[in-house]
């Protein structure tokens, strides 16, 4: 067993006369590692050691690796879109006498084929778009997590938060701006309930209240209630618990400052809009 020091002043063990496959790549390798592992288990992985050297953007980096791969029984695996580098990695490995495998350059070719588009040859767009998405259901997962104040704790931790009285359409907006990837979390104002108090230490972007036309809710109220098979005069449906309600949500908005969206007859799509307008102009100004 020999120490040898690899790539980057990294130091490797290698046995002797062990094979290396080098896994080079302009993102992460991991695609060329797996498929790499696969073919080796077919030979009971044949003592194979595996070496994958990442992020490699510049056209310079590449005569050091193929020159440190010489010094050893060595098969070289890449994963590079840009052509430059795939190019520059195939002549040094050509004047070392080192074999190579293109692990994606066939694969976008038949694809190009059958949709006849240009490859973007852009590094890393899997990894982006799988950030992407787990980012969304992390925000998923957060708003549904922090819904209807369950948790103070999530104010701090959120994005933005929506605070306002009930059926204003808090929840809806929330799951829209989560696959947006926006963490939000909503507050319900109710007068015998005192809000956080976090919500007052929030930027003023950061927290935004919902209010509507008194006689809208009247009717979104009742309507709610017959769906759960209530009877429509309960005081949650009433004009005088609307008002009251009403009233102290915008004592609330005013003592905290935020700006307040009137959702009257408003789609969720276009109070989301809205919401992130303000969001994302404050994040810009820092206010």
């Amino acid at each position: 067993m020999n120490w040898e020091k690899g790539t980057k002043g990294v130091f490797i063990i290698t046995a002797d006369n062990r094979p290396i496959i080098y896994i080079i790549s302009d993102s992460i390798g991991e695609t060329a590692e797996i498929v790499a592992r696969a073919a080796a288990s077919q030979f009971n992985h044949g003592g194979v050691d595996i070496r994958r050297v990442p992020y490699v953007h510049d056209p310079l980096e590449i005569p050091e690796i193929v020159e440190e791969a010489s010094a050893f029984n060595s098969l070289i695996a890449y994963t590079l879109v840009v052509p430059e580098l795939r190019d520059i990695l195939v002549k040094e490995a050509l004047k070392h006498g080192i074999p190579t495998v293109d692990i994606l350059t066939p694969m976008m070719d038949a694809v190009a084929a059958v949709v006849h588009r240009e490859p973007k040859l852009e590094p890393g767009l899997v990894r982006k778009m799988d950030d992407e998405y787990f980012r969304k259901v992390e925000a998923i997962e957060f708003a549904v997590k922090y819904d209807d104040g369950k948790n103070p704790r999530g104010i701090i931790r959120a994005d933005l938060v929506v605070i306002g009285v009930s059926r204003t359409s808090k929840t809806p907006v929330c799951m829209y701006l989560a696959h947006k990837r926006i963490k939000a979390a909503n507050v319900p104002l109710v007068p015998e309930v005192a809000p956080p108090e976090e919500i007052f230490h929030l930027p003023h972007h950061k927290l935004i209240g919902f209010t509507i036309k008194a006689e809208q809710l009247h009717e979104i109220r009742r309507e709610r209630l017959n769906t759960l098979g209530l009877t429509s005069n309960a005081d949650y449906a009433s004009m005088e618990r609307i008002l009251k309600e009403l009233e102290h949500a915008e004592e609330i908005m005013r003592r905290a400052g935020c700006q307040i969206i009137d959702v009257t007859s408003k789609a969720v799509e276009e109070t989301a809009s809205r919401v992130l307008e303000i969001f994302f102009r404050g994040e810009r100004y820092g206010r």
